[in-house]
């Protein structure tokens, strides 16, 4: 039998050799956090059994991680395990990781309000002068929402031959599935103020310069990304927000409004891409009990108008 660790590391370097840089980081995440956990370097296949994966999991709850960031280290840990069992390195465990969790939840509120949004979309937000590096920011941000929740990934790696007049036709990074998007006067204006003009690069905007693909373009856009996030933090100071606001924000933002707005959650799911219909429902899952609380007073207050109340 081999050994996991080692065998998780070398999964990790062919992604990476395959330029699946995304994936790579998240294995190497994953491992460094086994590591950590296990103590070294050597982890035998036959010690990783539905105990040690439960240990797992209590330890990174121990260390603050959110359950979304448990469920990717174990999710990975099991693709690793799996992938073992079919090179003939590993047994098979029946429910090795039956009893540990897996699935996506809402942790935390990601969407702006009603006002908040409002604000950022108003031309001089709050009336305050915004330094210009924030304005571009600010206007990524809001161009994001109005391209239906565009991720910021996306964003960066848009090519100037995906906007024929105003319809953007693109394939998501993640999904690998083609959306096209017809813009708005608003959106339009947006798109020709901060679009990429030099002539010699195909990206609609210049947040990355490295050709697609490579690693360097990887690492272009994940430092574009930390800028971006740490210029939201900036801005969202600025505004005087007191909820988060960082790249995730627009596409949650847009999807709890068009919930909000009677659109069905199908549409919402075609409209941003996603693999399933379960992927939307966990971004609008905080919301649905303060719909159906606010249903309720609604049916509540109907039925007063035909009987005498109970509790006066």
């Amino acid at each position: 039998m081999g050994n996991l660790i080692s065998f998780m590391q070398k999964v990790a370097n062919e992604l990476q050799a395959s330029g699946n840089y995304g994936t790579a980081h998240v294995y190497k995440s994953s491992l460094n956090a086994l590591v950590a956990f296990h103590g070294n370097g050597h982890l035998p296949f036959r010690k990783v059994t539905p105990e040690f994966i439960k240990s797992f999991e209590t330890h990174l709850r121990r260390k603050g991680c959110s359950w979304n960031t448990v469920s990717t280290y174990l999710r990975t840990l099991r693709a690793v395990y799996n992938r073992a069992i079919r090179c003939h390195m590993a047994n098979y465990v029946p429910h090795l990781f039956k009893y540990v969790y897996t699935g996506t939840r809402a942790d935390r509120k990601r969407a702006l309000d009603n006002g908040e949004m409002a604000q950022l979309l108003d031309n001089s937000p709050s009336g305050l002068t915004t330094p210009p590096y924030l304005k571009k920011t600010h206007a990524l941000f809001v161009l994001m929402f109005m391209l239906r929740g565009l991720p910021f990934v996306d964003l960066a790696y848009l090519k100037k031959s995906d906007l024929k007049e105003n319809v953007l036709t693109y394939r998501r990074r993640k999904t690998g599935r083609q959306l096209s998007v017809t813009l708005t006067p608003e959106a339009m204006i947006l798109v020709r103020r901060y679009m990429n003009t030099d002539p010699s690069s195909p990206y609609l905007f210049s947040l990355i310069t490295a050709d697609e693909g490579t690693e360097v373009a990887y690492r272009e856009y994940q430092l574009a990304l930390r800028n971006f996030n740490y210029q939201l933090t900036l801005l969202k100071r600025i505004l005087g927000f007191t909820s988060n606001l960082s790249s995730y924000t627009a596409r949650h933002t847009w999807a709890t409004m068009a919930y909000y707005s009677e659109v069905h959650p199908g549409i919402i799911s075609e409209a941003m891409g996603h693999s399933s219909i379960m992927v939307t429902e966990t971004y609008l899952k905080p919301f649905r009990n303060k719909k159906i609380d606010e249903a309720n007073i609604q049916v509540i207050a109907f039925a007063k108008q035909y009987i005498n109340p109970i509790i006066a």
